[in-house]
């Protein structure tokens, strides 16, 4: 590969955060400039869901949403972290706190434009579980997006049987986009908000696989050029062990 094709994949990330991130600012600005105003397909959402709301179903819902706040999704980061540092305990306890800054600076810069945005939710008469704060963008939304992003890139990083990785993938990103979704049918979002948290916990997930040097957390590859002059070395001290003998 060439350095033009290096410098070519190591932009290709960024160039997808910036589109995130300007699809993103763009509804913000939209949705700030209606005064938070549901548009149509929010109202569309809220009413199927209103009315296809069987006791079974919300309570699984609320189970599933319950997941996306709290202590788990910070736990969940610290395991992504430990996940990703394969070189000892320090390593690991690096990778942990980082990936655990990782999430509190997203998150932090969320309650930023929550407040900024100051979207008002859906009619409280709606709502099937307790919410708090303003709307947009969604908090449940982008924490457990932001989680099942660090988790996936911690399971492609570890490696192992790509059966079993892939489904573990699939699984955590099903989990993410199940906990956005309960926000919509427990009646505490509008979806736009839901959709806000996604592009928002995309762009800082972007930000992060094309900034952040994860190539220092993982095991250098034996065939790599320090593995080979570490053997040269190792060849002539025997060759030079063999002359002197």
């Amino acid at each position: 590969m060439t350095a033009a094709d290096t410098r070519a994949v190591a932009l290709r990330p960024l160039s997808v955060t910036a589109l995130l991130a300007a699809v993103f600012t763009a509804l913000a600005v939209v949705v700030a400039g209606r005064n938070g105003a549901p548009f149509p397909v929010d109202r569309d959402a809220l009413d199927w869901s209103v009315g296809h709301r069987p006791a079974e179903a919300t309570a699984v819902a609320r189970g599933i949403t319950a997941t996306g706040t709290g202590i788990l999704p910070y736990l969940c980061a610290v395991a992504a972290g430990l996940l990703m540092g394969r070189r000892g305990i320090r390593q690991r306890l690096v990778a942990a706190a980082g990936a655990l800054a990782f999430l509190l600076a997203a998150q932090a810069v969320r309650y930023g434009v929550l407040y900024g945005v100051h979207r008002p939710r859906p009619p409280v008469a709606d709502w099937a579980t307790h919410a708090s704060r303003y709307a947009f963008p969604s908090g449940h939304a982008t924490t457990s997006a932001l989680v099942a992003g660090l988790l996936v890139w911690a399971v492609l990083h570890r490696g192992g049987r790509k059966s079993l990785t892939y489904t573990l993938c699939a699984l955590i990103i099903c989990w993410a986009v199940a906990v956005g979704l309960t926000r919509i049918y427990l009646g505490v979002h509008w979806a736009t908000d839901v959709l806000g948290g996604w592009l928002y916990a995309g762009t800082w997930l972007g930000l992060g696989v094309a900034l952040i040097p994860l190539g220092r957390l993982l095991p250098r590859d034996r065939s790599d050029g320090g593995d080979r002059s570490d053997s040269s070395d190792s060849s002539d001290s025997s060759d030079s062990g063999g002359e002197g003998r």
